[in-house]
């Protein structure tokens, strides 16, 4: 059974793994975290004349380089004049050449956002009408080829090293310290630490290429690798590296000094300080992802840092428990076989692992997508729920393995019962010129003069008629080398019996159902975990459901507010908001008419996402006119109707590119303002 069954299930791991790399392959690996949400002009706006400048505003801060944001002309030339510079919050700009022809212009950006993620792309705008280009927009995407598919590998790389690593070690200490001493499960640790040093290295230097130019050539500039240095992410892998030094240290003790370890009072103390220790390298490696990712930036980064530390940690005590209880079950010596309480100990802390991760994991979900939609309307939804799905059926498995645990633990007593008896048989054989029998027909000799059978008993030990003396001695007459060769043979002879006790407790632990059903168990489970990591680590690369959202909603308004503006020449801005309490979600949208220098009339808006209008306690406006330093002007609007204020009157004292400002208050402490630039005059 074991010779059919092992093959298959050999073979659906290999498929898992495949299906990861297939995952891997097919992530965006600069799939960004930070969308534009604004643009002045608009994408596919047509303007009556050229504008000083281009402004972007993106869903959170990002980096600039000197050619962040580009400009080309229908010849593909560049008609900026500047560096971009900061105008406010997520606002940036760069100044263009005056007096620009008509024709359709092309606007490039590339940046990195607050969480470390690149983001490019290009859209168009036309002055006076539009004409034919020689810049390829769709060549403006983040996709970075070489570059981007071996940062991405690093990424999954770098964060099953880091499970190996930690959940194996947690496993020894917390399970199965004998497993200290069992040399397959030190090289599953330290593999671990290496595999998470090299591909932390190799991020490092990928890391300048990946964000700029994306060319293989680049990945070893030393200059790039000084600008990574200076920035949150290289600040991280530098950090991450630092820790590693501690944990060779950490792994060098568990391994060295605790496994030599005899006193019972020292190693206890001693298994405390590594645990101390190990907890926090440990959520000292998870914070260098942490304080460079996501989690740094956005809706309450200092509750989400903790949560994603925990969150990591949780995956590592479950996955890379697992990992190490697989090698044990396969590769441990057969004097020192993994044992049911150690088993029930990792299930246990599986449980727990798994109830961490259903709360880290909810208040993750609801960071990133903010709505139920976002599931099903966005990619990243779509990603967690298949992550959500095979977190199910990974926890599905493991109800299995308990039940072969229970099973195994009940033929324990069975086990040791025999090894007693054996190790009482073997006791026998101690005395002189005693004879134990092993198998069928075999004897070993312990002591001189005994006889010894090796084999199924049809034919002496060493040539016909041997009988345990050298063929040129007579009974009754003695050698001189009798002695030493009788001890040489015994030795020869127990080291032989030694090897077929070993072959042959192997054989009956293999041979055992319970303990098969729980290899094969637990083999489906590190499968299912190798998919389930490639699934997360896509998932870090994918532009959050509720950025996403946000980004579609703000480019719904912009061609609303450009169809509005072209049909009756009034502005209309819609402007989604978030103040993070409750009902803190939707849309403001602000109307100007005529939208001229002089007295306007304004309407503001409020609306819920779906499009229903609610009231919210306050609502303020302001304008200000940058380039002349005017502003801002306040306007406080009176309610009239659910969702709706006005306010007559509101004097434009000049034309120019305005920026409004909505704050919005929905509760007495959540509040928010957003922001558009418009051209009013």
């Amino acid at each position: 059974m074991t010779q059919t069954i092992a093959p298959r299930v050999r073979t659906v791991v290999l498929l898992l793994l495949a299906a990861a790399c297939a995952l891997l392959a097919g992530a965006g690996p600069a799939s960004a975290h930070a969308a534009v949400t604004g643009s002045d002009p608009g994408q596919g706006a047509v303007v009556d004349k050229a504008p000083a400048r281009i402004t972007l505003t993106f869903s959170e801060q990002v980096a600039l380089s000197d050619d962040s944001l580009r400009v080309l002309d229908p010849e593909g030339k560049r008609v900026d004049t500047a560096k971009p510079a900061t105008v406010s919050g997520t606002t940036y700009a760069v100044p263009l050449h005056s007096g620009l022809p008509d024709g359709t212009y092309t606007v490039a950006y590339q940046v990195v956002s607050a969480d470390s993620h690149p983001v490019a792309g290009a859209y168009t705008f036309s002055i006076g009408a539009p004409s034919k280009t020689s810049v390829s927009v769709s060549g403006q995407s983040t996709d970075d080829g070489v570059v981007g598919w071996l940062y991405g590998f690093g990424r999954y790389v770098s964060y099953a090293g880091f499970i190996v690593m930690a959940g194996g070690a947690a496993f020894v200490l917390a399970c199965w310290r004998r497993g200290a001493g069992v040399r397959p499960v030190q090289r599953f640790v330290v593999s671990g630490w290496v595999a998470l040093t090299a591909s932390t290295l190799a991020l490092l230097l990928l890391r300048g290429s990946f964000t700029g130019s994306g060319k293989v050539s680049d990945i070893f500039d030393l200059s790039l690798l000084g600008q990574v240095l200076q920035t949150k992410s290289g600040a991280a892998l530098v950090s991450r590296l630092l820790l590693l030094a501690a944990a060779a240290l950490f792994i060098a003790v568990l391994f060295g000094a605790y496994d030599k370890r005899e006193d019972a009072e020292e190693k206890r103390d001693l298994t405390f300080g590594l645990s101390i220790g190990g907890v926090v390298v440990a959520a000292g490696l998870a914070a260098s992802w942490a304080m460079s990712e996501h989690a740094s930036v956005g809706l309450q980064a200092g509750i989400a840092m903790p949560v994603d530390v925990l969150h990591l940690l949780a995956v590592a005590a479950w996955l890379g428990g697992l990992g190490a209880l697989l090698v044990a079950l396969y590769r441990a010596p057969a004097d020192t076989p993994v044992d049911a309480p150690a088993v029930r100990r990792f299930s246990q802390v599986a449980f727990g692992s798994v109830l961490a991760l259903i709360a880290t994991g909810t208040y993750q979900s609801w960071r990133q997508l903010g709505s139920w939609s976002a599931f099903t309307d966005t990619r990243y939804g779509q990603l967690l729920l298949a992550k959500i799905a095979l977190v199910v059926v990974l926890v599905g498995v493991a109800w299995i393995s308990r039940r072969w645990t229970g099973r195994l633990a009940e033929t324990v007593p069975v086990e040791a019962s025999a090894v007693r008896e054996k190790e009482r048989v073997g006791a026998r054989a101690d005395g002189t010129g005693e004879t134990t029998a092993v198998g069928t027909g075999e004897t070993a000799v312990v002591g001189t003069g005994e006889t010894a059978v090796v084999g199924d008993g049809d034919a002496p030990a060493e040539g016909q008629g041997d009988t345990g003396l050298d063929t040129d001695e007579q009974p009754g007459t003695e050698s001189a080398d009798s002695e030493p060769a009788d001890s040489e043979r015994a030795a020869q002879l127990a080291r032989q019996q030694a090897a077929r006790d070993t072959a042959q407790r192997k054989r009956m632990r293999d041979a055992d159902p319970h303990r098969f059903g729980l290899r094969r168990s637990v083999l489906t489970e590190a499968g299912i975990a190798v998919v389930l990591l490639a699934v997360t680590t896509v998932l870090t690369q994918t532009e959050p459901g509720r950025t996403e959202q946000e980004a579609k909603a703000a480019t719904a308004a912009t061609a609303s507010s450009s169809a509005d503006e072209g049909a009756s020449g009034a502005l209309t801005l819609n402007m989604p908001f978030d103040t993070g309490g409750e009902d803190g979600k939707g849309i403001v949208t602000i109307d100007v008419d005529p939208a001229r220098v002089g007295g306007n009339e304004m309407h503001v808006y409020v609306e819920r996402p779906n499009g229903r209008a609610f009231d919210i306690p306050e609502v303020k406006v302001e304008f200000t006119l940058k380039a002349k330093d005017i502003g801002p002007l306040p306007v406080a609007p009176d309610h009239i109707a659910t969702g709706h204020w006005s306010a007559n009157g509101v004097q434009i004292p000049m034309a120019g590119d305005w920026q409004v400002d909505v704050t919005v208050r929905t509760s007495d402490i959540d509040e928010v303002t957003v922001s558009k630039n418009a051209q009013i005059g």
